[in-house]
């Protein structure tokens, strides 16, 4: 491929065309931009057991429709996952739950285990992907630019390091009075501009710290 290397950090993928990931990605990038190509399918395991020194993966700007993150239980110090700009219509986190003390169930707790920030801005989906919780270190996620109609009770639940959530130029008409309840450490923004809201939100938003909380609500239909 196009792709170049710098040497020691970062590889550079970008606009090269491919259709596929590198296979040596791996084993010698902290870095890897493969933005702006033809990329379908992303699978983070194939069953091996070596580990990725990925800590920031750009997989912008592809042709990315559905997604399972189940399985990257290799890229344990990966920080930032940028997906924006693909065809995402399903982006699964979550697994049935199985049996306590399970091989799978501790596999499910150290899923992307370094993971700050989940960027899946522009893109098709129509709810907030579940299992964001299992995310332990997640601090922002940017969805904004989709068509995600509500947010639920349970679509942050667990989100225990959340800091910043961006849902602007959504289709969101309706948020659960408990949607951002327990998030302690919410403090930056919760960006819902240019939704479908036709309701003030008092009731969501008196639990949260308004000491250091900003709120954009702007350009909504009330």
């Amino acid at each position: 491929s196009e792709c170049r290397w710098d040497g020691q950090f970062l590889l550079n993928c970008s606009f090269t065309r491919i259709s596929t990931i590198p296979e040596d990605t791996s084993q010698i990038a902290v870095t890897a931009d493969l933005s702006y190509n033809n990329i379908t399918t992303f699978v983070c395991s194939d069953g091996r057991n070596e580990e990725w020194m990925l800590k920031h993966l750009n997989l912008s700007n592809n042709l990315i429709s559905e997604l399972t993150l189940t399985t990257c239980t290799n890229l344990p110090i990966l920080e930032t996952l940028n997906l924006n700009g693909n065809a995402l219509h399903t982006l699964t986190l979550d697994m049935p739950t199985p049996a306590h003390g399970s091989r799978k169930y501790s596999i499910a707790h150290r899923l992307l285990p370094a993971l700050k920030v989940l960027s899946v801005e522009r893109n098709n989906l129509n709810t907030v992907p579940r299992g964001l919780g299992l995310l332990q270190s997640l601090q922002t996620v940017h969805m904004s630019s989709n068509a995600i109609q509500q947010i639920d009770p349970k679509d942050f639940q667990n989100c225990s390091q959340l800091k910043d959530i961006y849902l602007r130029n959504n289709k969101i008409t309706k948020i659960h009075l408990d949607a951002f309840r327990n998030l302690n450490k919410l403090q930056v923004v919760v960006d819902l501009r240019e939704n479908a809201l036709t309701i003030p939100l008092p009731q969501i938003l008196v639990s949260l710290n308004f000491f250091q909380l900003q709120v954009y609500l702007s350009k909504n239909a009330w």
